[in-house]
């Protein structure tokens, strides 16, 4: 079953750090938001391959937007 991955948080994506077809593990950082010049790593939960990353590098992303899909 695949685990989507969502935004906590108002924030600008910093980083893509994993790519679609990664193979991650539970706990490896997908990307990096930064908000009020803070860096906020997204983390997997589930081990699993990216079957999708739904946002890009300069991307502002709202409270509960889709991040990326696990599986």
């Amino acid at each position: 079953m695949a685990e989507e991955v969502r935004a906590e948080m108002v924030a600008n994506v910093w980083k893509i750090v994993a790519a679609e077809g990664d193979e991650v593990e539970d706990g490896d950082t997908l990307v990096i938001l930064e908000s009020m010049k803070m860096e906020i790593p997204v983390l997997a939960e589930v081990s699993g391959k990216v079957s999708r990353l739904a946002v890009a590098e300069g991307d502002v992303v709202q409270e509960g937007d889709l991040i990326a899909v696990i599986g």
